[in-house]
């Protein structure tokens, strides 16, 4: 490992989390398959944002913030735990969310509610044209009352927050080692970047030799090499990481959006029910159950060996199954 001076962290997270074979699938998809258990960080802060979460809230601590405010959608799992990790530590949580409230709440924003999140609906043609100007009015507003308000940006898709990733980087590494596996591949599903940027700088910082794949869960494979590149070249000159990354080392496998962000095609429902029946391992409709079918058409077109080892990183998501259970319910 080359070395560097790690950022402030505080411990949110249960880590690390197991790496499981997923040996039932990979016999059905001629693949040897196993599983990176993010989704079991923790119950209420389950999946991939609380570790970033550990190093954007120890900032947000620095400098005596008493309110987090950040964004997504109406059933953000980034939003959630960071609602959650707010009520935590004492402080209050501000959430610019992409929707409009409803009658009934469920999944991620039920939790929301119940953890005391105050909550600003927003259309999605103004999330898409100032989001961002939106969170620093409310910061303006929340610091007018006396509050110390801090922004943190979806997903916590920034240079700080790719290291909750460089550091899943050293365990997943470590893990490997004592397992006595080497991989080929590590994929994960893509949705705001900061995950596979932190990936991609682990992988060259601990001497990694496979390769990182993030099938997208939306916009497309050029956003996400421009946007994961600026991630990944913020995150090395903040931070005087030893490495350098190219846009060849942002490795994109498009065509898996489907119906576009959050929608489902009835085959992304079904795998998602196959692969709970046969595995016990519960994948959610937005990330991770689009980016396994996504993995299991590139596996059955023949990009991988039959020898190649395949991580998927599972980044939770769970309590997003909910507010779709009439899809499940329809789907036999």
């Amino acid at each position: 490992m080359k070395q560097f001076q790690l950022p402030s962290r505080i411990r949110l997270a249960n880590l690390p989390t197991p790496i499981e074979p997923a040996t039932r699938i990979s016999r059905e998809w001629g693949a040897n398959i196993f599983i990176k258990r993010d989704d079991l960080t923790g119950s209420e802060l389950s999946g991939n944002k609380v570790r970033k979460l550990e190093f954007v809230i120890a900032e947000a601590q620095k400098n005596g913030a008493d309110v987090l405010i950040t964004c997504g959608g109406l059933q953000s799992n980034h939003a959630r735990a960071t609602a959650v990790a707010a009520a935590k530590l004492g402080i209050r949580s501000y959430l610019v969310l992409r929707g409009e409230p409803s009658a009934i709440n469920d999944g991620n924003i039920l939790i929301d509610h119940l953890v005391g999140a105050q909550i600003r609906y927003i259309s999605a043609e103004d999330y898409a044209a100032r989001v961002d100007e939106i969170m620093e009015q409310s910061a303006a507003e929340l610091s007018q009352q006396g509050y110390c308000p801090f922004i943190i940006p979806e997903g916590a898709s920034n240079a700080l927050g790719a290291f909750g990733y460089i550091e899943a980087t050293r365990e997943i590494a470590t893990q490997l080692r004592q397992m006595k596996i080497n991989i080929d591949y590590l994929v994960i599903a893509t949705g705001s970047g900061g995950t596979q940027a932190g990936l991609i700088i682990g992988r060259k910082l601990f001497n990694q030799s496979y390769r990182v794949l993030g099938i997208n869960v939306c916009d497309d494979q050029s956003f996400f090499v421009n946007k994961i590149g600026r991630i990944c070249n913020d995150a090395i000159d903040q931070y005087q990481i030893p490495v350098a990354v190219s846009a060849a080392d942002i490795e994109i496998i498009d065509g898996y959006v489907g119906e576009g962000y959050a929608l489902n095609r009835p085959q992304e429902i079904e795998l998602i029910r196959e692969i709970a029946a046969v595995e016990g391992v519960i994948f959610d409709p937005v990330y991770t159950g689009k980016a396994m079918f996504g993995l299991r058409e590139q596996i059955l077109q023949a990009r991988f060996r039959k020898t190649d080892n395949i991580l998927f990183i599972h980044t939770g998501g769970l309590f997003g199954i909910f507010p779709k259970k009439e899809l499940f319910s329809s789907s036999g």
